[in-house]
């Protein structure tokens, strides 16, 4: 099942275990990023995924609509109700990577809904480096910052053998997290 954030129950299951053990230190550490240098919002990580637990760290561009508190989950989630959460939670199902290995992330995490500048994602290096001391099992970190985004974005070429080279890419890097995790 995908889009499960759709799901005013899921929803809110999701907002009340925020802080849970294994997801605790980690939206600590968004919090303590809200506003940082004036940047503003960033989402929670839901607590469908690993947390501290996690082996895999998925690094997408900057955080989308869907993950706003209004008119979405408030939450970095492979189940939020968007095209481009859907198809990760498609291929990491795909390739056997379970959400409680997983931790999603942005290379800029604060919410700007445009592409980050050159600026913008020197600012994001600190945050994921102090994410990634609070993974001590991490094993495997999957950049999805240009080719391997998960969004249609990615694919976009005029020629429709470069757009089938590009998703085959994008499913041999899922396919190759999970062969690493093994």
């Amino acid at each position: 099942m995908v889009r499960r954030m759709a799901d005013p129950q899921f929803r809110a299951q999701q907002q009340r275990d925020r802080y849970a053990p294994h997801v605790r230190a980690v939206n600590e550490l968004v919090d303590a990023l809200h506003g940082a240098d004036g940047r503003g919002w960033l989402p929670h990580v839901a607590p469908w995924h690993g947390g501290v637990h996690a082996r895999v760290l998925s690094v997408l561009r900057d955080p989308g609509p869907k993950t706003q508190v209004e008119g979405g989950s408030g939450f970095l989630c492979t189940e939020n109700d968007d095209a481009s959460a859907e198809r990760q939670a498609r291929l990491f199902d795909q390739v056997g990577v379970c959400p409680r290995e997983l931790l999603p992330w942005n290379a800029y995490p604060w919410y700007i809904n445009k592409a980050p500048t050159p600026r913008q994602l020197q600012a994001g290096v600190d945050p994921v480096l102090r994410l990634v001391q609070l993974l001590p099992g991490l094993r495997v970190v999957l950049l999805q910052v240009a080719t391997y985004h998960p969004s249609r974005q990615a694919l976009f070429h005029a020629d429709r053998a470069v757009r089938a080279l590009r998703e085959q890419d994008r499913v041999q890097a899922y396919q190759r997290v999970a062969e690493l995790l093994t």
